[in-house]
C-alpha cells in the first residue's frame, strides 16, 4: 500500500544502509532535520523532487529510484529500456569496440546480475573447458567461475579468488538491496570447494591486487582485473552494466599470451 508512512519506511531504510544520521541527509540534501523526520515517520507526503533529491544523496540505484517514485504516486523518471532497445546501440558498440581494443587480454562485460553480456576471443579460450550447460545463455560468470563443473577446478587460488568474489557480492548487495544478488550469493556460497583447493603462490602478500591463477593450455596463467562503468548513465540498464578486463599480472602471462 502506498502510503506516507511506506514510503518514509523506505526512505528511512535507504539512509540506514548507508549509515547516516538522519542529520547528515538532511544537511546534504538542504532540507531541514524536521522536514525529513515528517518524511520518514509518514507525517508528510514527499513531493516528487524530494524523492529524487533524497534518493540521489543516497546514491539510490535508479532503478529503485523508480520503484520510489511509483511508491509515492509518481511517473518514472528513469526510462527502464532493455539492453535490445535501439537507444542503448551506441552504448553497446561502444562496449564491443572496448572490449576488441582490449585483446590478445581478456574483457567482458556483465548485468548486474553477472549474466553475460558481451565479451571478447579470449574470455572464450579461457572457459573452453567448462561443462556445456554453464556456457549456454544466459551465462552467469561468477556460477561458471565458481562452480565445480566450471572453472574451479582450474583455478589456483580458489579459496582466494571466490573470497574475492564474494565480497564483491556481499557489497554490491548492501548497496542495492537487489534480491536476485542475495540469490546468487547463497547458491555460490554453497558451492564445494575442491579437495586440496590453495590460496594460491605464497608470494601473494606482495601482490598489489588480488589475482586470478588459472590454469590455461597454455599454462598457469595470473591475472589482475579492473572494473569500469558508464558515467552519468540515465538508463538503469546501463546503469547496471560492468565491463570487467583483464591484465597479466606476470611477465610469465605476458609471454604466454603474446606467443599463443
Amino acid at each position: 500500500m502506498n502510503t506516507p508512512a511506506a514510503i518514509g519506511e523506505r526512505l528511512r531504510d535507504w539512509r540506514q544502509r548507508r549509515r547516516l544520521s538522519q542529520l547528515d541527509l538532511a544537511l546534504d540534501a538542504d532540507i531541514s532535520a524536521r522536514h525529513l523526520s515528517f518524511v520518514e515517520t509518514g507525517r508528510s507526503y514527499p513531493s516528487r523532487d524530494m524523492v529524487l533529491r533524497l534518493a540521489d544523496r543516497l546514491d539510490v540505484p535508479l532503478r529503485e529510484r523508480n520503484t520510489l517514485l511509483l511508491a509515492a504516486g509518481f511517473a518514472p523518471a528513469f526510462a527502464d529500456r532493455p539492453l535490445s532497445d535501439p537507444a542503448l546501440k551506441p552504448a553497446l558498440d561502444g562496449i564491443a569496440a572496448l572490449l576488441k581494443a582490449h585483446e590478445p587480454f581478456p574483457a567482458l562485460a556483465v548485468d548486474r546480475k553477472w549474466d553475460l553480456v558481451a565479451a571478447n576471443a579470449p574470455v572464450a579460450a579461457l572457459v573452453a573447458g567448462a561443462a556445456p550447460w554453464l556456457r549456454e545463455p544466459p551465462i552467469n560468470v561468477l556460477r561458471l567461475s565458481l562452480h565445480p563443473e566450471g572453472l574451479a577446478g582450474r583455478i589456483r587460488n580458489l579459496v582466494e579468488w571466490r573470497g574475492h568474489l564474494l565480497d564483491r557480492l556481499r557489497r554490491q548487495f548492501a548497496a542495492t538491496a537487489d534480491p536476485d544478488i542475495g540469490a546468487l550469493i547463497d547458491e555460490l556460497t554453497a558451492y564445494p570447494t575442491p579437495h586440496g583447493a590453495s590460496r594460491g603462490r605464497s608470494d601473494i602478500g606482495n601482490a598489489i591486487a588480488v589475482p586470478l591463477e588459472l590454469e590455461t593450455l597454455n599454462g598457469l596463467m595470473r591475472f589482475i582485473s579492473t572494473t569500469l562503468t558508464f558515467g552519468a548513465p540515465s538508463a538503469p540498464a546501463l546503469a547496471e552494466l560492468a565491463i570487467e578486463t583483464f591484465l597479466p599480472a606476470d611477465e610469465a602471462t605476458m609471454a604466454a599470451i603474446r606467443g599463443s
